[in-house]
C-alpha cells in the first residue's frame, strides 16, 4: 500500500516495505480514497479495514470490535460468559461478548494486551481503548471530518500531514523516545495506558490509573518476596504457549534471568534462550547469561550483531517503530527476534524490572532530592539530565527558532514529579506511565511483531505493576542494593552470582561504532544541507561531535546514534 518510497537505489532507505495494519476510517466517508473498498466493515460514518480474526460483532449485532488483543485470563472470561465453543471464540468475540453485557465496565475485567476499537451502532458512539500498561498502541488523527485510527502509526502515513510536532521533538532528544499523548506528527495523537477516548464527544476515561498504594508497612521483607514469587508465578504460567516451546531474552541480568529460570520451572515443553554479544573489541555478559542457561538447563542460542549488521538494519528497524526510538538496542532486539522465530513463536523478556523495583539508575536522582540545591538543579532538570541524552545540549543543538517556540511549553513529567507520592514512587510512576508505555513495551511490541513473534513482557504485566507499588520503597531501592525484594523472590531458583552480580545493562558499543565503522555514512547522513533535520538541527554541533571534540565523558556516540535514528525514521515516513 505504500512505504516502497525510494526511487534512488543508492538510498539506504531504499527497497523498504511494510504490511499496513488494520485501521479505521471515522466520521465523513464520502470523500475518502478508494481504499474503504476493501472494507471488512462499512456503514454512513464508519469503515474498518482489517482482515476477519481482528474482527467480530456482538451476539445482538449492537457492538462492532476490532483489534490487536491477547488475553491472559481468556479462560477466566470464556467462563464467566459461560461460552461452550471456547476453543474457536476469538479474543474479539470475548470482548464484543463482554461488551454487551457491561458495556465499558469490562475493561477492568480484562488482563493482557489490546489496542482495541468498539462502535456502539444504537448510540454511534465509537470508543478507542488501549490495555492498562501500554503493552500495545493506538494511533488517530485529531483534525478533520475523517478521522483515521490505527494500531501502528505507519499505516497512517496516508491521512496524515508532514508537519512536526516540536514539543515531541525536543521530547525525543531529551529520552530517546517520544513519551506521552504526542507523536512526532502534528495531528496524530496516541490513546494513553488504561484510558477510552469516546468519539465524537473527544470524552476521555481512565478505567486504570497507576497509583501508590502501600498497605501493610509493618510487613518484612519476606512477606512481600513471598507475595511476588507468587505472583509471578502464576504470570509466568498464563503468558506460558501450551505445548509449545517458549524463547526468552537472556542478558545475563537478575530481571531476564529469572523470567528465564520460571519458565525453565513451569514449562513442559522446551525453552530456549538467546543472547547477543558484538564481537572480540567490545565486552560481553556471555559469561553469566551462558551460567543462567546451563543452570535452567535451555536451549542456549548466541548472537553476534557486527557493526555493518548494526548500520545497514537500521532504517529496516526504524521503518517497524511508530515513534523514532534512539536505544542502540533496537537494531540488536529486531535481528535476535529474526534468530527466535526460526524455533519459537512466543518470546519472553525481563523488561520491566527496573521500572517497577527501583533499578539503580533511580539512585542519581535520589541523590539529587539530597543534595539538589548545591548544583541549583531542581527535580524536572535532574530526571532529563538522568537520560544521558541531550537536555543540557538543547540550546546549542536545536535552531533558534526551534527554541523560541518551545520557551512555553511544559515538560509533561512536570505533574508527575510535583506529586505527593513517596519520592522513590514518584520516579517509578513516571518510568512505568512514560519510559515503559512509550519506550520499552513499544519496541518490545513491534519489533517481535515485525519478526512475526509473540512479545511477552511478564513483569510489566498489570498485576505485577499494581503489586509493586504496594510495596514500600525500602523494600525496592534501599542505598545501593537495588530491586530487593525482586532478589529475594528469585533466591530460590537462580544461583548467588546473578542474585549478587551489580547492575551493568547491556551496552551497545556505539561510541566505537561512530569512531571506527560510521563515520563516512554518519557524515553523509548528518551533514547533508537537504537532509530532513536540517531543518530544526545545527549541524555544527553534530560536526563537533563526530569530531569527538571535547567528548569529556565519551557521550557522543549514543548522541550521535540518538540523531542517526531521528533522521532515518523521518526519512522512512517522509513520503505518504
Amino acid at each position: 500500500m505504500f512505504l516502497n518510497i525510494f526511487k534512488k537505489p543508492e538510498s539506504i532507505t531504499a527497497n523498504l516495505d511494510i504490511n499496513p495494519s488494520w485501521y479505521i476510517a471515522y466520521g465523513k466517508l464520502d470523500n475518502v480514497d478508494n481504499s474503504i473498498e476493501n472494507a471488512i466493515w462499512q456503514d454512513e460514518k464508519l469503515a474498518i479495514i482489517s482482515t476477519p480474526s481482528e474482527f467480530a460483532l456482538s451476539p445482538q449485532k449492537r457492538f462492532v470490535v476490532v483489534g490487536d488483543i491477547w488475553l491472559s485470563n481468556r479462560d477466566e472470561l470464556i467462563q464467566k460468559l459461560a461460552i461452550d465453543d471456547h476453543e474457536n471464540i476469538s479474543n474479539q468475540q470475548i470482548i464484543a461478548h463482554l461488551w454487551e453485557k457491561y458495556n465499558s465496565q469490562c475493561l477492568t475485567l480484562l488482563l493482557g494486551m489490546f489496542g482495541l476499537v468498539v462502535w456502539d451502532r444504537e448510540k454511534q458512539i465509537l470508543s478507542l481503548i488501549r490495555d492498562a500498561v501500554g503493552s500495545r498502541t493506538l494511533y488517530y488523527t485529531n483534525t478533520g471530518s475523517t478521522r483515521w485510527i490505527a494500531p501502528k502509526l505507519t499505516t497512517l502515513n496516508p491521512y496524515r500531514s508532514n508537519d512536526l510536532d516540536i514539543v515531541a521533538l525536543r521530547d525525543y532528544l531529551c529520552c530517546a523516545f517520544v513519551p506521552g499523548e504526542r507523536t512526532m506528527w502534528q495531528n496524530v495523537h496516541e490513546i494513553r495506558p488504561g484510558t477510552m477516548i469516546e468519539m465524537p464527544s473527544d470524552k476521555v476515561y481512565h478505567y486504570w490509573q497507576l497509583q501508590e498504594q502501600v498497605k501493610d508497612i509493618n510487613q518484612p521483607l519476606e512477606f512481600y518476596s513471598q507475595k511476588l514469587y507468587n505472583l509471578l508465578e502464576q504470570v509466568v504460567t498464563e503468558y506460558l504457549p501450551q505445548n509449545q516451546p517458549v524463547g526468552v531474552f537472556l542478558s545475563g541480568g537478575l530481571d531476564s534471568s529469572c523470567i528465564t529460570a520460571l519458565a525453565a520451572k513451569l514449562h513442559d515443553a522446551p525453552v530456549h534462550t538467546y543472547s547477543i554479544h558484538f564481537g572480540e573489541e567490545t565486552p560481553n555478559e556471555l559469561e553469566f547469561s551462558g551460567l543462567v542457561a546451563q543452570h535452567c538447563q535451555t536451549q542456549h542460542h548466541v548472537l553476534e550483531i557486527t557493526f555493518p549488521d548494526m548500520w545497514e538494519k537500521l532504517p529496516q528497524t526504524m521503518l517497524h517503530l511508530d515513534d523514532p526510538i534512539g536505544d542502540p538496542l533496537t537494531v540488536p532486539n529486531f535481528l535476535l527476534g529474526k534468530l527466535a522465530r526460526e524455533n519459537v513463536q512466543t518470546i519472553l523478556n525481563g523488561e520491566g524490572g527496573d521500572p517497577c523495583f527501583g533499578g539503580p539508575k533511580n539512585q542519581a536522582m535520589l541523590i539529587n532530592s539530597l543534595y539538589g540545591y548545591i548544583n541549583n538543579q531542581d527535580s524536572l532538570q535532574a530526571y532529563l539530565i538522568s537520560f544521558k541524552k541531550c537536555f543540557l545540549d538543547l540550546p546549542q543543538l536545536l535552531k533558534p527558532e526551534v527554541l523560541k517556540t518551545l520557551n512555553t511549553e511544559l515538560s509533561i513529567f512536570a505533574d508527575d514529579l510535583n506529586s505527593q507520592d513517596n519520592y522513590l514512587n514518584k520516579l517509578m510512576s513516571l518510568n512505568i506511565k512514560f519510559k515503559g508505555a512509550d519506550h520499552i513495551l513499544t519496541k518490545v511490541n513491534n519489533l517481535t511483531q515485525a519478526a512475526n513473534l509473540q512479545g511477552l513482557s511478564p513483569l510489566f504485566d498489570q498485576r505485577v505493576v499494581d503489586l509493586s507499588m504496594e510495596i514500600p520503597p525500602e523494600y525496592k531501592l534501599s542505598g545501593v542494593e537495588e530491586k530487593a525484594v525482586l532478589k529475594k523472590a528469585v533466591s530460590d531458583i537462580l544461583p548467588d552470582t546473578i542474585i549478587n552480580r551489580p547492575k551493568s545493562g547491556m551496552m551497545v558499543p556505539v561510541q566505537l561504532g561512530f569512531k571506527k565503522y560510521w563515520q563516512k555514512e554518519a557524515r553523509k547522513l548528518l551533514l547533508t544541507r537537504n537532509n530532513e533535520i536540517s531543518t530544526y538541527i545545527n549541524q555544527e554541533v553534530l560536526r563537533n561531535w563526530l569530531n569527538f571534540k571535547n567528548d569529556t565523558w565519551g557521550r557522543y556516540g549514543v548522541k550521535l546514534w540518538l540523531l542517526v535514528s531521528l533522521e532515518i525514521w523521518l526519512q522512512v515516513n517522509k513520503n505518504k
